[in-house]
């Protein structure tokens, strides 16, 4: 008896001898280096390593990642760079490889929260002499600054010329004295601008007011990475070609191919080169390339603004605070508030992560790690006089890192247009990508990942054709692969 679907058998057996065939008659596949393992970086080798290139990464560190890292020395994972999925939706890129990896989110927020990556009503807010704010004033203050916020959009359309957020909201003030606040609401006026700060890794004063707002903010909220995002590395790096320790020093373009030193003054040559590094790194000129970038891509890196934001992890051996997701102090400048994120809620370790931004995270830098936390268990103490001592921390320092300088990038007063599409764009067989390249979602994992695929698609398309490589073979790979969707595992306790 016939199987019913013999022809069916029999056409996926004539594709595969086909496919086999037309491998044959291929030429040598391309090569590829990719420079940097953040999440960027490990996207592109993947992509290229998936379409049969010769891939290898090269990274500057003992570890993959970048600004994704995950720490384990609590006996449990901590985020200390990237901790969130910014749109928990099937449009994230990365839900669905999160999803398949069975990784569970909790949820900081909805759509429509003020402070991007929690709602209102997750705050325990005090004082400076300890006393907690009422949380009616805390909720009303924070739907009066989204006023006041809405109302910049005003005075960006009266103004052609560009000027920092704080001076349109000063704008906003002097037409709306009723938004005005004093006394304790002004305080907690100043935590909320800190919290926006937070979100840009910026001060309010150096924040675009032409840009702050234009970010294209996936639907579904803000999850934290309940188990870290390291996972999410470690399945993407399967079995590529990395070299750990490999700190790249010169790029070479000559005759069709690029040529990377490292520090050690090893050798690499290939078809192609992506280039992850930190925008940070970028700036600082840390990497030589002969020839040189021509100006349009020179002013780019220049004119892009790099932000910095740092954490004190916390680690106790017993809960004593308030079972909320921030614990937060208000002060008379944004400057002088602090907040706390209670890890205890997301994921049942006893751990709290002070947040530092802008100016404020590059004095933490000054200190010594011992020092930091110092600071910021005074600042514990004022909230909570019986707060513990503290059996582990950890103090990340992204802004003096020379691996990194800087947490993520973001938009300066006046910046032009197409300062991101020029970054983006490749300079011959250099590509470019990281979370800065990302022209709808930078300083964002998922934004930096998207980045990290696009280059690689666009050196893929390019060295085939080069090549002279024919393109039916990854066209016919994609129509029969098919993704099974599943389900993001998101909580909110």
């Amino acid at each position: 008896m016939e199987p019913k679907n013999r022809s069916g058998r029999d056409n996926f057996a004539i594709s595969g001898i086909f496919l086999s065939q037309l491998e044959r008659q291929q030429p040598p596949s391309p090569s590829v280096i990719v420079i940097g393992g953040g999440i960027s970086g490990i996207a592109a080798a993947r992509a290229l390593s998936n379409a049969s290139f010769k891939v290898i990464l090269l990274e500057s560190r003992n570890r993959l990642g970048g600004r994704v890292h995950t720490d384990y020395s609590f006996g449990c994972p901590i985020d200390m760079g990237a901790s969130w999925l910014h749109g928990v939706c099937n449009e994230n890129p990365l839900a669905p490889f999160i999803s398949g990896l069975g990784l569970r989110l909790y949820r900081t927020s909805g759509d429509n929260s003020v402070l991007y990556d929690h709602d209102l009503e997750s705050y325990a807010l005090f004082d400076m002499d300890g006393h907690q704010v009422p949380q009616q004033l805390v909720i009303k203050v924070g739907e009066i600054f989204e006023r006041i916020l809405k109302e910049t959009e005003k005075v960006r359309d009266e103004h052609a010329e560009d000027m920092p957020l704080l001076q349109a909201i000063s704008i906003v003030l002097d037409r709306n004295p009723q938004l005005r606040q004093e006394g304790l609401a002004y305080e907690v006026l100043q935590w909320y601008i800190c919290r926006m700060e937070a979100w840009f890794a910026a001060d309010v004063d150096t924040i675009s007011l032409k840009s702050w707002d234009q970010e294209h903010v996936l639907s579904g909220g803000h999850g934290l990475m309940v188990q870290g995002y390291y996972p999410v590395i470690r399945a993407l790096a399967k079995d590529l070609d990395i070299r750990l320790n490999h700190k790249v020093k010169k790029i070479i373009q000559c005759c069709n191919k690029v040529m990377i030193t490292v520090e050690d003054g090893t050798n690499f040559v290939a078809d192609a080169a992506i280039i992850t590094v930190p925008l940070g790194v970028l700036k600082a000129n840390m990497i030589e390339f002969d020839p040189m970038l021509p100006e349009w891509k020179v002013s780019a890196i220049s004119d892009l603004g790099v932000g910095n934001e740092n954490k004190i992890a916390l680690h106790f051996n017993t809960v004593f605070w308030p079972n909320v997701e921030v614990l937060g102090m208000v002060a008379q400048t944004s400057y002088a508030c602090g907040y706390f994120l209670n890890l205890h809620k997301a994921t049942g370790h006893p751990v709290l992560v002070y947040m530092a931004a802008g100016r404020f995270a590059h004095d933490i830098e000054k200190l010594s790690d011992e020092e930091a936390v110092n600071f910021v268990m005074l600042q514990l103490k004022k909230m909570l006089p019986d707060a513990r001592e503290p059996v582990q921390y950890l103090v990340s320092r992204w802004g003096t890192d020379p691996d990194f300088l800087g947490s993520y990038s973001c938009d300066l007063v006046g910046k032009p247009a197409d300062l991101y599409e020029r970054f983006r764009a490749p300079v011959d067989n250099l590509y470019f990508a990281g979370e800065a390249a990302s022209v709808d979602h930078s300083g964002s994992v998922h934004g930096a990942y998207t980045s990290g695929i696009m280059a690689a698609e666009d050196c893929r398309r390019r060295l085939l054709l080069q090549h002279g490589i024919s393109d039916l073979f990854q066209i016919v790979l994609r129509e029969e692969m098919s993704e099974v969707m599943v389900p993001l595992q998101i909580s909110r306790m």
